[in-house]
């Protein structure tokens, strides 16, 4: 309530929030209005423009015109409107042409609003009637009406360009909506053949500034950010401001089942192959290319054989070795509001790869080659010691070639590890002092 208002506006106000309520429930955005004369309500109105099929059915025009009627007069000097939502300029013109004594809207609108946000009408001395205005009445229960409205319209149109299996679940938006540093806008996909219409969550955060000292855009760095489990997309929110402003793409994906993606409710869902190729067809659609690979836990083993299939996109690989604290973080419960949605929980802790001692032919000759790949990498890689996933341990112990670093201490998922990373790859061998005891395998 704005500070020293009359206890009327509040009231009058509210009456107007009802209105903005019919709107909604009609599908119409949610904008209410009464015009008050002599202290009572003598009109009301909400907006209408989609089911009258007409421009002008704004709420205030709404409102104005069945007051007219009521007084039987087009001038109506001494009436006031309270709108849920500041006037446009179409409104302003005929509230001014009608001759209102008074003017009370609640939300600023910074898009439209002809009362004082883009222009205002309401303060040109030179017309012939002066209207008097007042914003802010119960502002924050008039926004809150019309953020709910776009919130589910965005939902809506979302669930509409990628329905929803019957045999998967979705995590409400809500559950992700207090977490902390997540500024960048979701995208989506569902037409990847191996998805088979799940809809996959990712972060694709392109450079805030140009590529530095004259690099190319297909030159600078793409970072192709993996997890493990419990994690999702959320475990890199650090890194990703410091690799944008050093002129690199990142791109995390959260695979099915986890973050933002749809969730099968079968945990024999979560084949190893499957995820591999689900990654590997969205490297192809964004057609990423310089990439370094960003891989930790569960995530070392499918990040570790991609370039297999297309050696030409990629150029190192940084390998984290820092503990989550997934047990007592709510931005990685968020995802998994109860047990169904963690069918790929379940599936990761019963099923983790062992290729080292695999008896699948596949398995074997997918990590043979891989070992082969990584032991002459295409270029830096950098990672820290003592990483808990048993594979990628294994292949990194293999890996003594003059392109490796193994950086004593924790690579953690902080903005100082994206800034050593970044010295690292853009400054190549050169940089491994920075890392503060980094050492290449005897």
């Amino acid at each position: 309530m704005v500070q020293g208002m009359p206890l009327d506006d509040a009231h009058f106000m509210r009456q107007a929030l009802v209105q903005a309520h019919a709107a909604a429930a009609r599908g119409e955005v949610p904008v209410g209005a009464v015009v008050v004369y002599q202290g009572r309500v003598i009109a009301q109105g909400c907006n209408a423009p989609i089911a009258t099929h007409d421009p002008s059915a704004h709420a205030e025009m709404v409102a104005l015109r069945a007051a007219a009627q009521v007084l039987g007069n087009y001038r109506l000097e001494g009436c006031e409107l309270f709108v849920t939502l500041e006037p446009c300029a179409m409104c302003s013109g005929a509230l001014l042409h009608a001759r209102f004594k008074r003017v009370v809207f609640g939300a600023s609108d910074p898009k439209t609003g002809a009362a004082g946000s883009v222009v205002n009408l309401f303060a040109h001395p030179r017309l012939n009637h002066q209207t008097t205005v007042e914003g802010g009445v119960l502002a924050h229960e008039c926004g809150e009406v019309l953020a709910g409205f776009f919130q589910q319209r965005r939902a809506a149109q979302r669930l509409r360009a990628h329905p929803l299996r019957d045999d998967a679940l979705r995590t409400p938006e809500a559950r992700f909506a207090q977490l902390p540093n997540t500024p960048w806008p979701p995208q989506y996909v569902s037409d990847l053949p191996s998805l088979q219409g799940l809809r996959l969550h990712y972060l694709d955060v392109k450079p805030s500034p140009p590529p530095a000292d004259g690099c190319t855009q297909e030159e600078s760095i793409t970072w192709l950010c993996l997890h493990g489990s419990p994690a999702w997309s959320h475990l890199y929110r650090q890194m990703i401001p410091v690799w944008t402003a050093a002129g690199g793409r990142v791109v995390a994906p959260d695979l099915i089942g986890f973050g933002k993606s749809d969730k099968p409710k079968k945990p024999n869902t979560h084949r190893w192959a499957w995820h591999r190729q689900v990654l590997l067809e969205l490297v192809e659609r964004l057609d990423l290319c310089n990439v370094v690979l960003v891989v930790y836990d569960g995530s070392g083993w499918l990040g570790l054989t991609l370039p297999l299939a297309a050696r030409q996109r990629y150029r190192g690989l940084l390998a984290l070795n820092a503990p989550t604290n997934a047990e007592n973080d709510p931005a990685y419960t968020a995802p998994f509001p109860d047990a169904g949605h963690r069918a790929a929980l379940r599936a990761f802790a019963q099923s983790a790869p062992k290729p080292i001692a695999s008896e699948a032919q596949d398995d074997a000759a997918l990590w043979q080659a891989t070992v082969a790949y990584w032991q002459q990498p295409p270029g830096p890689c950098l990672a820290g010691t003592d990483v808990q996933d048993p594979a990628l341990r294994e292949l990194l112990r293999q890996m003594n070639t003059m392109n490796t670093v193994h950086a004593a201490g924790v690579l953690d998922f902080s903005a100082h590890t994206a800034g050593l990373a970044c010295a690292f790859f853009m400054g190549g061998a050169a940089a491994a002092g920075a890392l503060g005891g980094a050492q290449r395998p005897g």
